[in-house]
């Protein structure tokens, strides 16, 4: 039977997560508890990959299970063997045929910043110094919405066939001490996130104009943004499926 873990994490000690030969990823360190707990081997899908240092506050990943099992006590006991910072929040039954990546159908980033030193955010937050517009950035973000070409904001190696994502909202957030940038979209591609966000806050200085930032996505040229921001402030937030997928509970 098939399952969707839900699973949050604090990327900081992590490549990423998928596994890797000579890094830790979240993927291989869930594989290792679940396997260990089934006494089985236990591979698991994700909704997505994140790089190394992003944080996750909803990810979700798919696995297939035959040993019956309580659910809240299969939660508290998996989190009991996984390291502090990696925390599996839910269980689902899904369908037999369900992808945690395939069949998600939005994902939603945040990506945090600082504007004072601030030692409880440390490499949770992005200490940013720099005075910025939001309005300006506010109005270059809104180009993004909608479904276009964004491979001027992706890494140049990739495996992807195109370059199109359907963003469905684009904004920032200036609650005084910080900022918070929020982006929803059907699929996003490497290093994308991180790269507008450095290409907004180069409009939001002043280095880069609203007209210059709508130029750089119809050049598809990732030379011609900006740099990515730290990943540390980066958060996978929440991520959205169908109600179909899951099997409801007898």
């Amino acid at each position: 039977m098939r399952y969707f873990f839900e699973i949050s994490y604090n990327g900081k000690n992590y490549a990423g997560w998928q596994s890797q030969a000579n890094a830790t990823g979240i993927q291989a360190v869930v594989e290792d508890t679940l396997s260990k707990m089934f006494r089985t081997e236990v591979k698991i899908v994700g909704s997505g990959r994140t790089d190394t240092g992003v944080h996750c506050e909803q990810q979700f990943f798919h696995c297939d299970i035959e040993k019956p099992f309580e659910t809240e006590s299969l939660i508290q006991k998996v989190n009991s063997f996984l390291p502090r910072d990696i925390a599996i929040q839910s269980i689902r039954r899904v369908k037999d045929d369900a992808s945690a990546r395939y069949d998600a159908v939005e994902r939603t980033y945040h990506y945090r910043i600082t504007r004072k030193k601030n030692p409880f955010r440390n490499e949770l937050a992005w200490h940013y110094f720099k005075t910025v517009d939001v309005q300006t950035m506010n109005t270059a973000a809104a180009l993004l919405v909608g479904e276009h070409d964004f491979e001027c904001f992706s890494k140049v190696k990739t495996d992807v066939n195109h370059f199109l994502c359907d963003i469905k909202k684009a904004s920032w957030r200036d609650d005084g001490d910080g900022l918070e940038f929020t982006i929803t979209a059907n699929r996003f591609l490497r290093g994308m996130v991180r790269a507008v966000v450095g290409t907004l806050l180069d409009v939001g200085t002043g280095k880069t104009t609203v007209k210059e930032f709508q130029a750089i996505i119809q050049s598809h040229d990732r030379k011609k943004a900006g740099a990515n921001v730290p990943p540390y402030g980066l958060y996978l937030s929440k991520v959205k499926y169908p109600p179909s997928m899951f099997v409801k509970e007898i």
